[in-house]
């Protein structure tokens, strides 16, 4: 069992940065591929990024390819996402999710929220115009 749990959201303006961090329990984070997603009220969850699971290997969402940068530290069996030049666009509940398949491939990392088995609470991200 993986417990996620994120923080970091909030309110800010347009034009503006906000760091998420989600927080993973159990002892073999580094084996994870780990997801970030959103969903805005009344659209389906959708993917934001992905980074495998040594750190080296990420994949963003075209909508924010430039602005955000996830990362993680397996250390602090941690994933993050940097947000930058958010746009009122960008407002979501966001999620993380850990992918705990075993792949042949080390840069390997899905867009597709099917292939994630565990999901944080979320955190509210609202960017104002």
């Amino acid at each position: 069992q993986v417990q996620l749990v994120e923080s970091g959201g909030g309110l800010v303006r347009a034009g503006g940065s906000l760091r998420l961090s989600c927080a993973a329990s159990g002892r073999t984070f580094s084996s994870y591929v780990m997801g970030w997603f959103r969903q805005a009220p009344g659209k389906e969850r959708e993917f934001v990024a992905a980074i495998n699971r040594g750190g080296g290997t990420t994949y963003y969402a075209d909508s924010v390819q430039g602005r955000f940068t996830i990362s993680r530290d397996n250390a602090k069996n941690t994933v993050y996402l940097e947000m930058n030049s958010l746009k009122p666009e960008d407002t979501a509940v966001y999620s993380c999710a850990a992918d705990t398949g075993r792949y042949s491939s080390s840069s390997y990392a899905s867009t597709d929220p099917v292939q994630y088995e565990y999901w944080g609470q979320g955190t509210q991200v609202t960017v104002s115009s």
